[in-house]
This record gives structure tokens, sequence and C-alpha cells, in this order.
């Protein structure tokens, strides 16, 4: 699956969530729309399954289920704002670093990196939450020299 960011509006929510001095919450319905789409489209590029992506955003899968089916009508807060940031961030930095498969298939990927412990990214986000989303976001930055 062909995933892009070339949509005005989703470019748009990308770069407001991924400058922490302006990550605040959210309640624009268009622009929290246009965040949720943007979610849906990285759990979608990376295969992720519904508890995944719901885990990964700290949702209920009900919640979840009404994100991807574009039925949501709650707002954002600042802690789904930051999970917005880092894994629209994750995902760019990804399709920077690598072409083909790995690019969305590194997620899910056990990796033996001293970060990961044999632990695919997906999983340690998971089970870390914020503190572990940054630190892969930091890892895969890290990766592409923008250290």
């Amino acid at each position: 699956m062909t995933v892009s960011f070339e949509d005005t509006d989703m470019i748009h929510a990308a770069q407001h969530v991924e400058h922490p001095q302006i990550i605040a919450p959210l309640s624009d319905p268009q622009r929290i729309a246009t965040v949720v789409k943007a979610i849906v489209r990285v759990a979608e590029a990376w295969s992720l399954t519904n508890a995944e992506a719901a885990a990964l955003f700290d949702v209920p899968t009900a919640t979840w289920s009404r994100m991807k089916a574009g039925a949501f009508k709650g707002n954002l807060d600042q802690d789904k704002m930051m999970r917005a940031s880092l894994l629209i961030g994750i995902f760019k930095g990804l399709r920077l670093l690598f072409n083909g498969p790995l690019e969305a298939g590194w997620p899910k990927q056990p990796n033996a990196g001293l970060a990961f412990a044999g632990q695919a990214p997906i999983d340690r986000m998971i089970a870390g939450g914020i503190p572990a989303m940054m630190s892969v976001r930091r890892h895969i930055d890290a990766l592409r020299g923008g250290v």
C-alpha cells in the first residue's frame, strides 16, 4: 500500500503535530479529522491490527474503529497530539531512511539493537507509551544522521 501525504490538509496536520512547542489539544473537527486520517494511514501502512493501533494511540478498540470509519467525534488531547506527532515523525523518518519493504515493515520486525532487546519497535512502543515512542523516533533520526 502506498501512503501519500501530498494532501494539503494532511501536510498541515503533520506540521502542526511535529513541532513540540505548538502541541496542544485539538478541538477543531476538521483538523481532528485530518490528524486521525493521517494516523489511520500510518497504521494501515504498517499493517497494524486494530488492537495494536488502538494501544499505540491509547484509545479503546471501539474508539479506534470509529477513527478508522471516519466517525470519530471527540477531541484530541495533548497526549493524543503527542502520540500523533511521534507516529507521523517515525513514519516520515522511515520513508526517508528506507526504500522498499523495510519502510513499512520495520516497525513490526524484531530488532536486535540495544534499544529493543529483540522486541519489534511496535511492541516496544505499545509497552512503553510516549517515552518509548520518543526513543524510537530518536533512533530513526539518529540512523538518518539527524541526531
